[in-house]
């Protein structure tokens, strides 16, 4: 927030033990103030009425209304509050990507009640993540889109790679689908999602577009009219073997700033010279400059998202910057503009 004024945050949680937890943690930061607590979906449709908080930690397994049912409730525009989905663990990972897909900004894992090892690290990711929320656009509602018509490959790209992060699970669902199911390229994504929900966002993403999606899988190939997208917690790159692509996944480098990292990911693309076109959404931070430099000098092409449609102007704006960006475009734009570039 600007100006001095701090982020009104309204804490949803069933569990009195979350609450506390979650309220304690936001507590500890000087730029948030927690104005209310919810102990489930109808009353936090109320609170938000009532006290217009800036940011909502919100709860999915919740009795009376759940968590996908605040959000459906919550009209798109400047005057809904963002929302961090705040989630036990990941054995609720459909839950988790249909929330994502319907605006959620972020996710937090919360610790059980034993887990109280967990409280400070908790309060630190927590703190950054509503403060970050805060800053983002507001939703926006998406039409649907239909896929659009193939065009041929006329520069002889091979292999389309994207990064993405904050905002990334609603930019992929609108781009993916928008795809051709003959799309004369394959299709490598680096997404910043923590282990576990890759796999339901990969099948969810599947069932909505006419282009075949997988979660990377150690040495499958990959092929014109695929999409892989990399496993929470495990980088992906490609590799040309032979002339075919191959999916490449690893831990490797465990000091990566994030895993799956879109650097890695862009970097190894490089090795294909200029048979390779980079793209970067929406996202927190600047993963990706550094693959993206490695494109551009190996005669790829980089286009970014232009700033109006991104959720966080971050990750494309620091490609930008770097005068990295042969083009940009807007979400719904995107894949006409690749399509364009292949």
């Amino acid at each position: 927030m600007t100006g001095g004024k701090r982020v009104r945050a309204l804490v949803v949680d069933d569990s009195a033990f979350a609450r506390k937890v979650v309220r304690e943690a936001l507590s500890r930061s000087g730029e948030i103030e927690v104005v209310g607590i919810a102990r489930d979906g109808l009353e936090a449709l109320e609170q938000i009425a009532e006290l217009k908080p800036d940011v909502v930690t919100l709860d999915l397994v919740m009795p009376n209304l759940d968590g996908l049912g605040v959000l459906r409730a919550l009209p798109p525009g400047p005057d809904s509050p963002r929302v961090v989905v705040v989630t036990i663990s990941d054995s609720h990972s459909d839950l988790v990507v249909e929330a994502l897909r319907l605006g959620a900004v972020d996710l937090v894992h919360k610790p059980t009640a034993l887990a109280t090892d967990r409280l400070y690290d908790l309060a630190d990711e927590l703190v950054a993540k509503v403060l970050a929320a805060a800053g983002a656009r507001p939703r926006v509602a998406a039409a649907p889109t239909a896929p659009l018509a193939p065009v041929p490959a006329q520069r002889g790209v091979r292999l389309v790679v994207i990064g993405t992060s904050t905002g990334g699970p609603q930019a992929l669902t609108r781009l993916l689908t928008a795809l051709p199911a003959d799309l004369p390229a394959a299709v490598a994504v680096a997404l910043h999602i923590p282990a576990g929900y890759t796999q339901a966002l990969s099948e969810r993403l599947n069932r909505d577009a006419a282009i075949s999606i997988v979660e990377a899988s150690p040495d499958a190939p990959l092929a014109a009219g695929t999409v892989a997208i990399a496993r929470g917690g495990m980088h992906l790159r490609v590799d040309d073997a032979d002339g075919a692509l191959r999916m490449r996944v690893s831990p490797e480098p465990r000091d990566a700033p994030f895993c799956p990292s879109v650097d890695v990911l862009f970097q190894s693309a490089a090795r294909l010279g200029p048979a390779v076109l980079a793209v970067v959404l929406t996202g927190m931070g600047s993963d990706g400059v550094i693959g993206a430099r490695a494109i551009r000098a190996a005669g790829g092409l980089v286009l970014t998202e232009a700033e109006p449609s991104c959720v966080v102007y971050g990750m494309p704006r620091a490609v930008k910057e770097a005068g990295l960006s042969d083009g940009e475009a807007e979400l719904d734009d995107m894949a006409a503009a690749i399509l364009a570039h292949l």
